[in-house]
């Protein structure tokens, strides 16, 4: 039971330090024989956390501090890209500074070159921006070759990757975004905590103030099908018309509302208004939430040549990172449901933990600050 409570209270505590706004940068790569072209779209915001980008501490960041500090963020960004070609270093050179407006704010903009020694064919790249400041950061690149786009996302945990150079079939291009669908659900921790406070009560049920734990698993099961289906149709349908462009929205406003989302599931468990009709809140706030998954997958960089192959290649990447998530959560649920553990620790006090780190991040995403520490 001690091992147990102290796994649990890890797992919150590790939930605790992704609680803050998405940190991304945007890596494009164009290979040609031994040269790449790149371009690399770093925030503003991050940068001045970093480096102290606004020198009169008036919450502004103008152009003249920008390019006042042109060579130390070059300095500093290029400090943490190393692109190779078979283990031999291509040394970078930043040949252009710009400035760049993203659906979340300001970017600066580096464009650059890497010379190899020799015709590229294995290309390796290690990346490590941010990560020892922010250990949420991702790298997101998108790599074209002879026509053909590939992409992959760094991570603390793939800060370095290798790309072989080759013509790119469209089914490979269908496993890419496949397996980058499964990394973001998994990365997502603003998805999972939503989801897990709507599949929480799945093995219970409310009997006047208690509740009672199922005696059969097949109404658990039934339970969490509905709120996964649910959720999987609503997301789908954004997913679909924000990648093509039917319908955006501000990014600061989906990821406020989707940290909103997971507060007002969680406290259903604790005051419920939707008791067995959760399926509706997973609906009605999936379709918030497909505007995330879009705008990872917009910024990943669509191939016009298998637009379509992209799209469900993703989606079906998340939809089986999330059954991944389910499968694991539903038996582990079911045997416990009888014990006080589920009922008062994980079910009634993982809510309020879920709640508590939600609303935090709610009020970061909201006013664009950062209140905790790490």
């Amino acid at each position: 039971m001690k091992r147990l409570l102290i796994l649990c209270l890890t797992f919150f505590y590790a939930i605790s330090a992704y609680a803050h706004k998405p940190s991304d940068s945007y890596l494009s790569f164009v290979v040609k024989d031994n040269i790449v072209a790149g371009q690399w779209d770093i925030a503003l915001r991050d940068l001045d956390f970093a480096l102290g980008l606004d020198a009169n501490g008036d919450a502004e960041i103008t152009w003249g501090e920008v390019r006042a500090k042109h060579a130390e963020i070059a300095a500093y960004a290029m400090s943490r890209l190393q692109i190779s070609e078979q283990g031999k270093t291509c040394p970078l050179l930043v040949t252009e500074h710009l400035v760049d407006d993203h659906t979340d704010g300001a970017y600066a903009v580096l464009r650059f070159t890497a010379q190899c020694t020799a015709p590229i064919q294995i290309l390796q790249v290690h990346y490590n921006l941010f990560f020892d400041i922010d250990p949420q950061h991702k790298g997101l690149l998108r790599l074209d070759y002879l026509g053909n786009s590939s992409t992959a996302i760094f991570s603390p945990e793939k800060a370095s990757q290798e790309f072989t150079l080759k013509q790119v079939s469209k089914l490979q291009q269908f496993l890419d975004y496949a397996r980058e669908g499964v990394w973001h659900i998994w990365i997502g921790f603003d998805h999972i905590l939503f989801l897990l406070a709507l599949l929480l009560p799945a093995v219970v049920f409310r009997q006047g103030e208690k509740w009672q734990a199922v005696t059969a698993f097949k109404p658990a099961f039934w339970s969490v099908l509905k709120i996964v289906t649910a959720f999987t149709l609503a997301h789908s349908i954004t997913l679909t018309l924000a990648t093509l462009g039917v319908i955006s929205l501000p990014s600061r406003w989906v990821e406020s509302t989707i940290a909103a989302s997971v507060v007002i599931a969680a406290l259903n468990n604790i005051y419920p208004l939707f008791r067995e009709r959760r399926w509706i809140m997973a609906f009605a706030f999936g379709l918030i939430h497909g505007f995330g998954f879009a705008s990872v997958l917009t910024d990943l960089g669509l191939p016009q040549g298998a637009l379509a192959l992209a799209l469900v290649g993703f989606n079906l990447g998340v939809e089986g990172g999330q059954l991944a998530i389910v499968s694991v959560f539903l038996p582990l649920a079911f045997a416990l449901r009888y014990s006080w553990l589920y009922q008062r620790f994980i079910l009634f006090g993982g809510s309020i933990v879920i709640a508590v780190l939600a609303a935090i991040w709610l009020a970061e995403r909201a006013f664009d600050m950062k209140i905790l520490g790490f």
